[in-house]
């Protein structure tokens, strides 16, 4: 990359920092420094072909006075958020341009005649950005793939991967990679591994599912205990260090999971094909074998490669029947199964972790993507069946690596971390929750996590639930991967990674390769495993909003024929200019602005609440409203409401007052509320697996009020 004069300093003292830019609509940039009071500002012309979201390098050549912000010169762009760019192309004779959608932040890009593959002038284009101009400093890039404007839901969920950094096809080279990749399993290879392939394995998996990345065997041994094994798809035998497809998936971190397709993190030939356990198959492994009692006492374990044939694809519902009915399909082994993870289930809660449910909200999708339905889906045995065992699992490897040594010191090992709760936001959720009759013993996590239990159990079908569950969460940390094992603290684990997903998880590979090492006694120390562990930690933060993202698209998309219609909603935001509800059966979020209430209110951060300056009136986190639908926009992916209140002679509703007002993009949300935000964070007492959806649910749409 070309270096660009820097402008005259006021100090001959240099000082470099590492940030990430934030571009502003006007084209001036803050870098956000860790361990900086305030950003340091960047004009436009100083940002050296840097773009929103990037890691760049800055110099500071401007200190300021006393409170004043730094002004800075970016030297070097370190990591890219993205290359790939939607937009429109327009062309000329011999070349074109891709005019970014508006608001991008990104400078129109050059592309060259030989790069257009066929694209009209007006097209909608992926663009990837390959080199910038020597003298211009501008952009020049190549089509990626022309996109269908009339099918606006297929452009929008591309707009949404490729917003958040996920690039939408994988290079050439990758590909050329892959399809060398031998697929055949050969004798040489089943004899440096235990054959499982006798025993009775199954998978158990979403209805939708392909990427079937792990198994479970069971059988009685002659020494009374039961086997169970749990296999996971060996994707590391296929993917090699340092090679492209490694590189490739290195990057993108993890799969994508959207309303109506899948983004794999590896091509589909590995993902659907060679590593997933499909039946009647011989398939390559990785395992941990456990010998149980009776009790789900582990006697002892075994880790290793093997060779398994899964003789039976179940889905979650057929288990789930089998479980309820007592018949079915390979019926005890399953029920076996199942009173062993109901047991290690109960165990972890009395030992720490914490019971926090969760919801999972699937739209039903029409042939072409619009959703028509919405369905709620609770987690039932079927799901703690393999939960359970997969936490076992994760679990088990992480204590083995953390007790082997390379040089006297402990191997480096991506382990997956969950911190305390931050001791301020559970002394505010303390005291909101004593004033529903729950008293919190906050002397130390231990007692913390007791204390959450008993709260859930108590609270359930009680008015205050939702608001209570809500906030629980929002104290959590978020999990993390690195190699500083601080245990994890919503599931109670003292060693935690994640082993049982290779195929959608990069951190899975590293593990595979790590414990395969430390099986071998040849353990090869990664330098670099720290920033690996970062990395996979960013872009699983980004995978999570573009989910969110696409989730929101879908609500609005949906909500768009209820314009004026009115719905029974729960308070489930709040923030200095307004509230958020969302409806109770579609759970569809909008936004009511402060202006359009009935009267003044302020926000009370202690109470989660508005408060009205005249009456006292309070619209707390949890509380239950009325709403009606003003405004659904697709472009800006956001849902306007009206509440609905009574009349002062308790006679028929009447729609609070409402102006005009532009919802504010930037601010402070209060624990976490606002458009997008995380419901839960991962890793607190969630399941570690989640469902890998390729298609929607089946759903009805919600009962709703007539239009007034």
């Amino acid at each position: 990359m070309a270096k660009k004069k820097k402008p005259k300093k006021e100090s001959s003292q240099k000082k470099t920092y590492k940030g990430i830019v934030d571009v502003t609509r006007s084209g001036m940039a803050f870098v956000a420094v860790e361990g900086l009071p305030s950003d340091i500002m960047v004009k436009q012309k100083n940002l050296n072909t840097a773009l929103d979201g990037d890691e760049v390098l800055v110099d500071v050549i401007r200190q300021g006075k006393g409170v004043g912000r730094m002004e800075g010169f970016v030297t070097d762009v370190l990591k890219r958020k993205k290359t790939e760019f939607t937009g429109t192309i327009q062309l000329s004779k011999t070349f074109a341009f891709l005019v970014p959608e508006k608001g991008a932040g990104v400078p129109d890009i050059y592309i060259p005649e030989n790069s257009l593959k066929g694209a009209k002038d007006g097209d909608k284009a992926v663009v990837r950005i390959t080199a910038w101009g020597e003298k211009t400093r501008k952009p020049v890039g190549e089509i990626v793939e022309i996109l269908d404007a009339s099918d606006s839901n297929d452009l929008a969920m591309k707009e949404i991967l490729i917003e958040s950094g996920f690039p939408l096809h994988y290079p050439e080279e990758v590909l050329e990679e892959t399809a060398r990749i031998y697929e055949k399993i050969t004798a040489d290879e089943v004899s440096k591994r235990k054959d499982f392939r006798k025993i009775l394995t199954f998978t158990i998996d979403p209805v939708d599912a392909k990427d079937f990345d792990d198994a479970l065997s069971i059988r009685r041994l002659k020494n009374g205990l039961l086997e169970i094994g749990v296999h996971i798809a060996d994707v590391s035998h296929y993917v090699e260090p340092l090679t492209a497809l490694d590189k490739e998936a290195e990057k993108r971190a993890t799969s994508v999971y959207l309303p109506d397709r899948v983004l794999p993190m590896l091509p589909e030939k590995i993902s659907n094909e060679l590593c997933s356990l499909r039946p009647n198959e011989d398939k390559l492994t990785f395992s941990a074998v456990f010998q149980i009692n009776d009790q789900a006492e582990v006697k002892q374990y075994w880790l290793g490669r093997t060779v398994i044939h899964s003789a039976h694809r179940f889905t979650y519902e057929e288990v789930q029947e089998i479980i309820e009915k007592g018949e079915g399909p390979h019926d005890q082994e399953v029920l076996l199964l199942n009173n062993l993870a109901q047991t290690l289930r109960k165990r972890r809660f009395k030992d720490g972790a914490i019971n926090f449910s969760s919801q999972e909200v699937r739209f039903q999708l029409d042939a072409a993507g619009k959703p028509i339905g919405v369905t709620i889906k609770e987690s039932k045995e079927a799901h703690q069946l393999i939960e359970e065992f997969m936490l076992l699992a994760n679990r088990t490897v992480a204590e083995y690596v953390s007790k082997q040594k390379v040089n006297k010191n402990p191997v480096p090992f991506p382990y997956r971390v969950h911190d305390t709760p931050d001791e301020e936001k559970m002394h505010v959720f303390a005291v909101f929750a004593s004033k529903f009759g729950y008293k919190f013993d906050v002397a130390g996590p231990e007692t913390i996590a007791a204390s959450f239990n008993k709260m859930l159990q108590l609270v359930q079908g009680k008015p205050e639930q939702h608001v209570l569950e809500t906030l629980g969460i929002r104290t959590m940390a978020k999990a993390v991967y690195t190699t500083e094992n601080i245990g994890h603290y919503g599931l109670g684990f003292e060693h935690y990674c994640h082993f049982t997903s290779p195929i959608r998880r990069y951190p899975d590979v590293l593990v595979h390769r790590i414990l395969a090492q430390c099986l071998a006694d040849d353990v090869k120390i990664d330098k670099q495993l720290e920033k690996r562990c970062k990395h996979s930690s960013e872009m699983e933060r980004k995978a999570m909003d573009a989910e969110r993202a696409g989730n929101k698209y879908k609500q609005v998309e949906y909500m768009q024929q209820f314009i004026g219609d009115t719905f029974e909603a729960v308070v489930s935001g709040v923030a200095h200019f307004g509230f958020w509800a969302e409806t109770v059966e579609a759970k569809c979020e909008g936004l009511i602005s402060i202006h359009n209430l009935s009267e003044d209110f302020r926000h009370s951060e202690s109470e989660y609440a508005l408060v009205g300056m005249q009456t006292g009136r309070r619209i707390r986190i949890g509380d239950r409203v009325t709403i009606r639908v003003v405004a659904a926009s697709l472009a800006k992916r956001q849902l306007d409401y009206d509440l609905v209140e009574a009349d002062t002679d308790g006679e028929g509703k009447r729609p609070s007052k409402r102006r005009s007002a532009e919802v504010p993009r930037e601010g402070v949300w209060t624990e976490g509320a606002g458009p997008g935000r995380s419901r839960k964070p991962a890793g607190a007492g969630k399941p570690e697996r989640s469902s890998r959806s390729r298609k929607p649910a089946e759903g009805k749409p919600p009962a709703r009020k007539k239009k007034k």
